[in-house]
């Protein structure tokens, strides 16, 4: 698997992201960490039976996206072309993704007094990964081999889009356990605004991917 030394990586690197090859992450997520000193769980868990100690909150694009939306609280500043070139097989992302969480999470099991060892176990064995971290995973080519090889492994998926890619959606072949688009204008001209898409027709890709969903 590539790596590689950008900007981007070197502050992700800095700010808690396990990078994976050469534009994957994952990053441990607020519940997550709640959760393993049983402070609360995120809605996965309230709603859907997702433990929020065993979620892998990763993306096969991290710097990568085709929006710089107002209101990210990602560097958008530090998004790369959105074209990936080459890129990383699924199964490799999948295997170094599953490898860099445990690294992450291995922190915890030196506070037993604040963590239970039982869960702290489980959390090293994650069960669900959550497609949602940064940037647009559609952009990444394999993105349904990918959904296919996390099903591979035992784990349900959450794909996090801004339905951009419609002929991507609709040609995943594996679905995503969940497929979540995010809504954020109700217009075109807000759109533009709030969404500030580098590309042009992403009000119209929109609309079509939301015609992918039965009413």
């Amino acid at each position: 698997m590539r790596t590689e030394k950008t900007r981007a990586h070197q502050v992700l690197r800095k700010h808690g992201y396990g990078l994976v090859g050469a534009h994957s992450a994952v990053k441990l997520c607020h519940w997550l960490r709640k959760s393993l000193r049983n402070k609360g769980h995120c809605y996965k868990q309230e709603f859907y039976g997702i433990q929020s100690h065993r979620c892998l909150q990763m993306s096969p694009s991290v710097a990568h996206c085709n929006f710089k939306c107002q209101f990210c609280w990602r560097p958008v500043d530090l998004n790369e072309d959105f074209s990936m070139g080459i890129v990383d097989d699924p199964k490799s992302i999948v295997t170094e993704s599953l490898r860099a969480q445990r690294r992450l999470v291995s922190g915890f099991g030196g506070v037993p007094d604040l963590v239970e060892s039982g869960m702290f176990q489980e959390a090293l064995e994650p069960r669900h990964a959550a497609i949602s971290l940064a940037g647009e995973p559609t952009l990444y080519p394999g993105i349904g081999d990918l959904i296919e090889e996390y099903d591979r492994v035992g784990m349900t998926t959450f794909l996090v889009t801004n339905g951009s890619r419609p002929d991507v959606l609709s040609n995943l072949g594996k679905e995503p356990t969940q497929l979540y688009v995010s809504l954020s204008a109700p217009d075109e001209e807000l759109h533009r605004t709030i969404n500030n898409p580098v590309i042009p027709g992403t009000w119209q890709q929109l609309q079509e991917t939301l015609e992918l969903f039965d009413s």
